[in-house]
């Protein structure tokens, strides 16, 4: 298979496309122009939520957090640094690990914010379900088709932030993803809800939301809550291993950013494995290695993982996508499967006890998929 020279992606990746010189349209920075428009446009709202007077209502804003490093940097920042009412919105994810809610514990220690625990386990695995139980999907495909069970699942849950926040009539909506994301997510609430109505039809999402959904397109502009992307706004400033350094410091965080706080991180390789024959952090791991080639020996970070510099993507690719479907298929020895991904999580800089963690969960990935009904194979 035709690799990109410069970041390895393959010519069968979602959405990637290379040229003559085999390099791919995200190294020759094809989606430049649609960075910008977004980057100007979240820098704005950014801006003006900044700026913006107390609002009329209890909560000045709704902060959607999860547990994990990023979401707690930022709602400590919020309240202490900012002076913001907020309402911290975390949505009880049923696949969420025991170190998200120990973070979130320790932040409802510290933090002086309210926090509003919202769940839904019902409808959220009925339409995981869907994604993972679909037929293969047509190739070559489009940009982070390889993503779109976790695409999807964050999408449910921003959708039921918007309904609360638009409820209590709390105008921003706060949500903290890294700057590499901004192609991942929508700023426009409206087009959050078409997207999913696209996505999923509207017969599922008449399943899983009622007609709650449809009330928000017809909605007037002024009315509609505004999604604020502090990361993405503060992108030059992004720095994972600062951040966790001094949540650590301040005793707000007790995990490692390798440790996913989503039980479904087996799964999610799983189906990117089996639809496009990459690992699920392809484009991040790609979009490291782009900039370790463009910027030598100075560090620049985008996104949430960190990787090393010396990282032999392609060799982490195969011996993990080999694990991975042999786990699937039942094949092989626990014991093995357990030393070849522990190993291959300590090459990726996860300490011994983060990557025995992470390998445990690739090992539980059957009986995860046989509890939400998800075929495997």
């Amino acid at each position: 298979m035709s690799r990109c020279t410069v970041c390895s992606l393959g010519a069968d990746h979602p959405g990637v496309v290379l040229d003559d010189q085999q390099v791919c349209n995200l190294c020759n920075l094809d989606f430049a122009e649609d960075l910008l428009v977004n980057y100007h446009y979240t820098s704005e709202v950014f801006a003006e939520f900044q700026q913006a007077p107390p609002a009329a209502g209890e909560f000045d804003c709704l902060f959607m957090y999860s547990g994990g490093k990023d979401s707690t940097y930022m709602l400590d920042k919020f309240v202490g640094e900012y002076g913001k009412r907020v309402l911290a919105y975390t949505f009880d994810v049923p696949f969420e690990s025991v170190h998200a809610a120990q973070n979130i514990a320790l932040a409802q220690q510290k933090i002086p914010a309210t926090y509003l625990l919202d769940a839904d386990d019902d409808n959220i695995k009925l339409m995981m379900r869907e994604v993972f139980n679909r037929p293969a999907p047509t190739k070559p495909g489009r940009y982070l088709d390889e993503k779109l069970p976790c695409v999807s699942c964050r999408t449910f849950f921003v959708l039921r932030a918007i309904l609360t926040a638009h409820e209590r009539r709390i105008p921003y909506i706060a949500l903290c993803a890294d700057p590499q994301q901004i192609l991942t997510m929508e700023s426009n609430v409206r087009e959050v809800v078409r997207g999913f109505y696209n996505t999923f039809g509207e017969r599922l999402t008449g399943t899983l939301f009622g007609e709650r959904l449809e009330d928000l397109l017809f909605e007037d502009d002024d009315d509609l809550p505004k999604i604020v992307f502090p990361f993405i706004a503060m992108r030059n400033e992004y720095d994972p291993d600062r951040i966790v350094e001094e949540l650590r410091a301040k005793g707000l965080y007790d995990s490692s950013p390798l440790e996913t706080h989503c039980t479904l991180f087996p799964l999610l390789n799983y189906y990117s494995f089996k639809n496009w024959d990459c690992m699920f952090y392809k484009l991040n791991a790609a979009s490291h290695v782009r900039a370790v080639r463009r910027n030598g020996d100075q560090a620049r970070n985008t996104f949430s993982i960190k990787f090393p510099r010396t990282l032999d993507l392609a060799g982490v690719e195969e011996r993990l996508g080999g694990v991975v479907m042999a786990i699937a298929a039942g094949e092989g020895s626990r014991e093995e499967h357990e030393r070849t991904l522990v190993d291959l999580f300590q090459h990726m800089d996860a300490s011994e006890d983060a990557a025995r963690f992470v390998a445990r969960s690739f090992l539980d990935m059957r009986s995860v998929a046989d509890d939400l009904g998800i075929r495997l194979g």
